[in-house]
Order: structure tokens, then C-alpha cells, then sequence
């Protein structure tokens, strides 16, 4: 039988940038953040480089005609919804693309100048032929040095970057996003900048040097949301997100600093399917070996993070929890994302300090659960609720208790302890890097209770 065809038409991005050999920026880094982001991405290389994650040891520019005809091959024949380019090398590279300007639509801007190792890319001659560049973008994203070279102003805190994004719109963009990430401080602002309004993001620093490929990929996101309709708040912010994700969780690869990991959302929706099947297993073994004498009155909480969770929405849970019952305990209801709030918050917090941590189920506490947690192979923290500080809420009280445990102790705790303060009941959270090792550590615990 011949199977009819379905095809799918999504929105067409074209990047005009170099060839970076290592994988993690130029055009490769453009290409699988398009394609993560939903869009079909063409290119028109610049300039080959031979670089990995150590520096840039050679670079050849492409003859302008040779850039040319690509940037015609793809416009002739797709319809390009979105274009961003990154490094254009010389001032020649540069006024061709303004040529081509009046029919790229949603133009987006990253003007490289320099590589993330410190190597130029960018010939100093050209640096007065971006102006007319920019003046053609729908938004320019520079990082805070190379928009201190466009506008000649020092740039040290948001307020400095907000006034460069004005210079930029005053030389014809639409729009400009200063990012943070060169401006000192334990959080990173991006600052958006119209000819109406300013919207500044704001996200948690992530302490690595694996940056390479960061301005790339931002910029390539924008653009193909920008291709997908997007406003341009919304496209920036989307763009934002994924990078701040791709930066924690960087490829670590090459003898230098690694990549930030451009498919790093695609990664993690990909792991939702086996998330939900993981915690499923681990109901039906706790259910199965009837754990009944570790489930709080309140009732049970089984959850399972995605390998790149940040968020509640990227924990699954069992909803309603697991509850006891005369003839053992029962799963309530299903597991789904998003099902559990203190267990899933408690998850994310240990997290921060072990992103190898997917796993964790709490228990209630009595003196025979935490003198069988000595049985358990790994370190055992604990809490007091009761010097919890006022302005902690209830709801993030197990939150505030895996931040206080894991920062006293040595090593990644398998076991944390929140001991019984006033109005508040005492409990355990086992945790471990997969469901398997969760089941082995809760069937550890229970046969120690049984034997007391």
C-alpha cells in the first residue's frame, strides 16, 4: 500500500553567519536552536573558522559573491519568515546584508564582534558599517561590550544598558535587547528597549564559564519566534528562558569550556513520557511491597523531575497521593505534571545543589523511620521547621528545609529530615538520581522498620 504524504510547513529562518568547527555557535549553534524552536532553518555562511571550545585558530571569508548567491538561493525560493545574522567579519559582509535588508523581514541583529574565548571576529573597520545595520533591524541583541563599542558608552549596571538600548533605537532599530550576562552581579538583566516602552528580564546567574554558542542561540530563538508570530516581548522572553536552561545545563564537551546546550527544552519535553512512567513504576513497587507504615496521615508523595526540570510544571506527581488503607495503600488518582507543590518545590531546591536529583517521595516520620535511615548507603541531613523564619510560608517550608539541610551537609544527602516543630508535622524525603535507586532506598527503609 502507498501511504499518503503529511506534510508539515514550518516557518522558515534564514542565518547568515560563520561556520564555527566546534559546533557550539556560528551557524551549527543557529541551525539546532531553529530547529528546537520549530522553525526550518536555512543559512548563508560568511566565513569558515576553524575553532573548538579552546580559542579560534583560523578563519577564511568567503568571496562576497559566494554570500551572495546563498542569501539569493534561499530567498529566491523559500519564504523566509525571519532572519538573524551573526558574524559578518568585514564591512563589506555587512553592507550586503543592508542591501538585501528591504526584503528580510523580522530582522534580528547579533552583532559578534568577539568570540566567547576572547578571539576577534570581527575586522575593526567594520565596526562603524554596523550602524546601518542596525538601522535596518526589527531588534539588535548585543551583550554589554559590544554595545558599549556601538554607543561608546560604558555599560555597567542595567540603567547603563537601558541608556545604550535608547542609542540603538535612535539609529533605527526597532528595537534593542542589551543582555546582561558581561555585567557584574549575582543576577543577569536583559534589557529590552522600544521607542515606548523598556522591559527588563531577570534570571539567576549560573556559575560556568560553558557560555560558547549563548548569543547565537538567543538570537536564533528570537528570531524564530518572531517567524512564528510572537510579540517581541514574548519572543525575547521565550528566548531568554531557553537560554538560561541551555547555560545551566551546557554540553561538556572539548578540552575548554563547553557549549551551552542548545536542544536543551526539546531534551527535556522529550523526557516527559518516561517521567510519568518512572514515578508510575515506583507506585506500583511501594504499593505492591505495602509501604504503609511510611505514609503520613496526610498521605504520600511519589515525584519524578525531567532530566532539565526548573519549574513544578516540569515535576510529575501522583495526584492526590498515596493514601492508606485497611488492605495496604493505594495510589488516589493518576500521575500527572504539575500534581505536587511542597514535594516538587522540595525536589527543584535539592536540585540546585545536584542536578542528578530526579527522584523523591516523603515519608512520614517516627522514631523507627529515622533510626532505619541509618541502613540507607549515603548522608543523612536534617531541619528544624521550627526555626523556620517568619517571612518563609508554610507552603515553602519544605522548600526552606532542603535549602538549610543540603547547605550543612558534606556530601549530596540521600535522606533529609524535617524533625516535628510547633504546628508542624516531622517528615522524610528520600531522594536519588533515578526511580530505581528511590524504590531501593524506600524498600531499605521498610525492611529496617520491620526488623526494629
Amino acid at each position: 500500500m502507498t501511504r499518503a504524504d503529511a506534510p508539515v510547513t514550518p516557518p522558515v529562518v534564514l542565518t547568515i553567519a560563520g561556520s564555527d568547527s566546534g559546533g557550539g555557535a556560528g551557524i551549527q549553534a543557529d541551525l539546532k536552536t531553529i530547529e528546537a524552536c520549530g522553525g526550518f532553518g536555512t543559512s548563508a555562511i560568511t566565513s569558515i573558522t576553524a575553532q573548538n571550545t579552546t580559542g579560534v585558530q583560523s578563519q577564511h571569508l568567503l568571496p562576497i559573491e559566494e554570500i551572495e548567491a546563498q542569501i539569493e538561493a534561499v530567498t529566491e525560493d523559500f519564504d523566509v519568515a525571519a532572519v538573524k545574522t551573526g558574524m559578518l567579519a568585514t564591512s563589506e559582509v555587512i553592507e550586503l546584508v543592508v542591501d538585501h535588508a528591504a526584503e528580510l523581514s523580522n530582522l534580528v541583529v547579533d552583532p559578534v564582534m568577539v568570540a566567547a574565548s576572547g578571539d576577534r571576529l570581527l575586522a575593526a573597520e567594520a565596526e562603524d558599517a554596523y550602524r546601518s545595520l542596525i538601522a535596518e533591524a526589527t531588534v539588535v541583541t548585543p551583550n554589554a561590550d559590544e554595545a558599549a563599542v556601538l554607543t561608546d558608552r560604558d555599560i555597567d549596571d542595567p540603567e547603563a544598558a537601558e541608556r545604550a538600548g535608547r542609542d540603538l533605537v535612535e539609529m533605527g532599530a526597532d528595537s534593542a535587547l542589551v543582555k546582561g550576562g558581561h555585567v557584574p552581579g549575582d543576577a543577569v538583566v536583559d534589557t529590552l528597549v522600544t521607542d515606548d516602552d523598556v522591559t527588563t528580564f531577570r534570571h539567576d546567574r549560573i556559575d560556568t564559564e560553558a557560555t560558547h554558542g549563548s548569543g547565537c542561540t538567543l538570537s536564533s530563538a528570537i528570531a524564530t519566534r518572531l517567524a512564528q508570530d510572537d510579540d517581541l516581548p514574548t519572543a525575547v522572553g521565550s528566548g531568554i528562558d531557553l537560554l538560561a536552561s541551555a547555560v545551566r545545563y551546557n554540553l561538556d564537551v572539548g578540552e575548554g569550556p563547553g557549549a551551552v546546550h542548545h536542544l536543551v527544552q526539546t531534551r527535556n519535553d522529550a523526557a516527559r513520557r518516561s517521567t510519568i512512567e518512572a514515578v508510575e513504576r515506583a507506585v506500583s513497587a511501594f504499593v505492591d511491597a505495602d509501604v504503609s507504615v511510611l505514609v503520613p496521615d496526610r498521605g504520600m508523595t511519589v515525584a519524578g523531575a525531567t532530566p532539565y526540570a526548573e519549574t513544578p510544571d516540569s515535576v510529575a506527581a501522583v495526584e492526590g497521593r498515596i493514601a492508606r488503607t485497611m488492605d495496604g495503600v493505594r495510589p488516589n488518582r493518576g500521575v500527572r505534571f504539575g500534581a505536587s507543590t511542597a514535594v516538587a518545590r522540595a525536589l527543584l531546591a535539592a536540585r540546585e545543589y545536584d542536578p542528578e536529583i530526579r527522584f523523591a517521595v516523603d515519608c512520614r516520620l517516627t522514631g523507627a523511620v529515622e533510626d532505619a535511615l541509618a541502613s540507607l548507603d549515603g548522608a543523612v541531613a536534617s531541619y528544624d521547621p521550627g526555626e523556620r523564619p517568619d517571612a518563609v510560608s508554610d507552603d515553602a517550608t519544605a522548600r526552606w528545609g532542603v535549602d538549610r539541610a543540603f547547605g550543612t551537609s558534606e556530601e549530596t544527602p540521600v535522606a533529609v529530615v524535617g524533625r516535628e516543630g510547633v504546628g508542624v508535622s516531622g517528615c522524610v524525603l528520600l531522594l536519588a538520581a533515578t526511580a530505581d535507586d528511590l524504590i531501593s532506598r524506600v524498600e531499605t527503609v521498610h525492611g529496617a522498620v520491620d526488623e526494629a
